[in-house]
């Protein structure tokens, strides 16, 4: 490399250097005005805060000043009724009372809000203004240490730039040193190998001349090469001197470049982190914590205050009950609205007779009179029973208009990032003109409609209450009233007597059985309302002790038939789910894991009755043998469950109704799904369960849900008569385990413990036998043979 070049290189390596060092120092520069500007920044920030609180706190104050303002205007209005034991009387109705707990809340809220300020102004600005104060104080020193640092960062630049230029300049001397010994190794070889071509070329002439000549030149050549050599001893000593010289400036520059660099890496890594946390923001961020700590505080404390009032409003809002509030006006002003005394028979003229006279010529009369009312008091009861379910049903739908969910605005308060105004969508869509207006219309046409219906029901209603009074003097008189409840009595007895006799009651087994057999399939099963007359055709057929529903004829309306169902268990005195393990199911409810919730609910239905649990366990077999048919009959287990879970279980008072019974659904639909998880099978509890076919099947069959064969197809081989000798075959004696009531002619009926002779099995769920001297067939599964007549 020629000496240009190497010292264009040198300039070009310094001039890289300078300008490194030129972007470090401007580096340097701006980081302390970036750390003045970031101290600036916070001044400002303390500033506004402190100015933003002091402006908060004149609005909070002028805020708490007129609710003040608000409250008293409307407490002076109350105070100034004229009337005070009325205003006193009103105060235990529910409205009346969330209209005091509103005007309470709002001078509780002013009160809060002077609070509020009076914190802003006392407590957290003096602690922004310390804040700023101590900020200001320590940024000065901050920035000293800054400045020293970057001082001693400079420092090593220039001890790096003085090492690299010595090294730089002995490598210099140290190549030229290089050259030139190699220049005098060119030299040397050169000049031995003149030498020999000189001796090759040379011709013999004479013996002593020609030694003469070689003498002369092998003294010339000797003296040049060591001239060669003693220059090339000189240069190589040179030589070796700078490469030494070289090697250590080298090694100098080396071990300055990498203290350098650590320190450079130092200050921008480690040191510059530290100046900032450890003195720039030196307490800044604690301090500031603690203030908007306190303002937290402060609003969190008025928002609990205003919360505990706003659940005071929210219960009172609970507790607007119409029908309470009745009872308390009715109470307050009992003079008012109590019954007057009954009016009393006025004699005329001395006759004293205050009863009706039954005797001839008029008996005859009043027999006929007495059947006409009742005829007409039947027809009048239909046809206002007709009315009352379509008022009921306009009430209905009038409630479901005035108690429609729209309270919730949380949509108006959902913000934007860019903290646009954020239109409510409900004020768009369900409190518009025109949605109001259609609304309004709407509601007002189902109240006229309501009211004519009312008012017709009321009509009916008092004309019933005439002719049944006159109609109930007449049987009275008559002896008619005496007879009537004989049969009355017989019938109830009957009912008590068969519902107390069998394990599942005849009602519920036969339209399970029904239905089970002919309406699986039926779309909308016991969601569809049925035929009114025919319900109460069949449910009163069951009262009187009968069975409607005995035999394979299926000409009854399938809805009908399951109205009948869900109306027994409505009927119910006391719930098939008692009211005391309420509270316990409903903790089951809110198990997400399905096995571990079944496994609760198992456990407190088990502390129920034996018959309860046996017909729970029936009736959710069959519910989830129905769901099974979901595609068909459209009833899946929450279907279904909502159908029962009103007529299963009622929501006790005091409760929310409306979330109660979505949890009580939700149980009968986990009840029907894991039914066989829930009730105790067979083995563990004794007693009938519901079979594919839906009869009852054996309570100890190893095979809990195995299809079992109606009465007629199970005995379809055996004879119409029976061979009552004992020619044939020898009579096993058998003890009956429960009651059971014959559904068909060929069915034998017994009572628990009775004696029983079984000629032959007729199929594997009947035997064919005699009781009492009759002949039939009896289930195998209601009896206990005898072991010991067994081979």
């Amino acid at each position: 490399m020629t000496s240009p070049a190497k010292f264009k290189k040198d300039k070009e390596i310094i001039a890289e250097y300078d300008t490194q060092v030129k972007e470090i120092r401007a580096q340097l520069t701006e980081q302390m005005k970036c750390l003045d500007q970031q101290c600036e920044l916070r001044v400002q920030l303390l500033q506004d805060l402190q100015d933003f609180f002091r402006k908060k706190a004149e609005i909070e104050m002028d805020y708490s000043r007129n609710l003040e303002k608000l409250a008293e205007r409307f407490l002076a209005k109350t105070r100034s009724t004229k009337d005070q034991q009325f205003k006193k009387d009103q105060n235990v109705l529910s409205p009346v009372n969330c209209w005091n707990l509103l005007l309470n809340q709002v001078k509780r809220e002013s009160r809060d809000h002077t609070t509020l300020s009076d914190i802003y102004l006392n407590n957290i600005i003096p602690r922004f203004v310390q804040v700023s104060e101590d900020s200001g104080r320590l940024f000065k020193k901050s920035k000293e240490v800054g400045q020293q640092l970057q001082d001693d960062l400079m420092k090593v630049l220039n001890e790096l730039y003085s090492v690299m230029k010595t090294y730089h300049m002995y490598n210099a001397d140290s190549i030229s040193a290089q050259s030139k010994l190699k220049e005098a190794e060119k030299q040397e070889e050169k000049q031995i190998g003149k030498s020999v071509k000189q001796e090759d070329r040379q011709t013999p002439r004479s013996p002593d001349s020609s030694s003469n000549i070689r003498i002369e030149e092998k003294h010339v050549r000797r003296s040049s090469v060591k001239k060669i050599e003693k220059m090339k001893e000189k240069r190589q000593a040179k030589y070796t001197e700078n490469k030494l010289k070289a090697i250590k400036a080298r090694n100098e520059y080396l071990l300055a470049l990498e203290a350098t660099n650590a320190s450079v890496f130092k200050y921008y890594i480690h040191d510059l982190s530290d100046l900032i946390d450890q003195c720039c923001d030196l307490g800044y961020h604690a301090s500031l914590n603690r203030a908007l700590r306190t303002f937290l505080s402060a609003e969190l404390n008025l928002e609990q205050s205003k919360h505990e009032g706003l659940d005071a409003i929210e219960n009172a809002v609970e507790n607007l009950d119409a029908t309470s509030d009745k009872q308390r006006l009715m109470e307050m002003y009992n003079n008012v609205f109590c019954p007057p005394m009954k009016f009393e028979f006025q004699p005329h003229m001395g006759d004293m007779a205050s009863q009706l006279c039954a005797q001839q010529p008029v008996q005859s009369e009043l027999v006929q009179r007495c059947q006409q009312l009742q005829s007409r008091l039947s027809t009048l009861k239909i046809e206002n029973e007709e009315v009352k379910k379509t008022m009921e049903a306009t009430l209905q739908t009038i409630q479901d208009i005035v108690t429609v969910e729209d309270f919730d605005v949380s949509d108006c308060f959902q913000y934007s990032n860019s903290m646009e105004s954020v239109k409510s969508t409900v004020s768009e869509t369900f409190m518009s003109k025109p949605s109001i207006a259609k609304r309004r219309a709407n509601q007002q046409e189902t109240e006229q409609f309501y009211f004519t219906k009312m008012k017709e029901y009321l009509e009916g209603r008092n004309l019933i209450t005439k002719l049944q009074a006159k109609h109930d003097l007449l049987q009275k008189t008559l002896g008619e009233s005496q007879r009537t409840d004989c049969s009355l009595a017989r019938r109830s007895s009957t009912v008590r007597k068969q519902d107390s006799s069998q394990a599942i009651p005849l009602v519920v087994e036969s339209c399970i059985r029904f239905i089970s057999r002919h309406g699986l399939q039926h779309e909308g099963i016991f969601r569809v309302s049925g035929s009114q007359v025919e319900v109460n055709d069949i449910k009163n057929a069951f009262e009187r002790g009968e069975d409607p529903l005995a035999g394979d004829q299926n000409d009854h309306d399938m809805d009908s038939i399951a109205g009948v169902l869900k109306l027994y268990f409505r009927g119910l005195e006391h719930p098939l789910f008692p009211k005391d393990i309420f509270h316990d199911l409903m903790a089951c409810v809110t198990m997400d894991n399905l096995q571990e919730r079944a496994l609760h609910i198992r456990k407190v239905l088990l502390v129920l009755p034996k018959t309860t649990l046996i017909i729970m366990r029936y009736l959710f077999a069959f519910l989830s043998h129905l769901s099974q048919f979901s595609e068909e009959n459209m009833m899946d287990p929450y279907n279904l469950a909502i159908c029962f879970g009103p007529s299963l279980m009622s929501v006790p008072e005091g409760h929310d109704q409306v979330s109660c019974q979505a949890h009580v659904n939700e149980l009968i639909k986990t009840i029907i799904i894991q039914h066989e998880n829930i009730f105790p099978n067979p083995r563990e509890l004794e007693g009938p369960v519901y079979s594919r076919g839906g009869s009852m099947e054996d309570y100890c069959s190893d095979s809990p849900h195995g299809e079992t064969a109606s009465v007629e197809d199970s005995t379809q081989d055996v004879s119409a008569e029976h061979h009552t000798s004992d020619d044939e075959c020898e009579p096993i004696e058998a003890i009956a385990k429960f009651d059971y009531v014959g559904r068909t002619a060929r069915e034998l009926s017994f009572k628990k413990g009775a004696s029983l002779l079984l000629y032959q099995r007729a199929s594997d769920d009947w035997w064919e036998g005699r009781h009492n001297g009759i002949d039939g067939l009896i289930p195998h599964q209601y009896i206990v043979v005898q072991d010991t007549l067994i081979s």
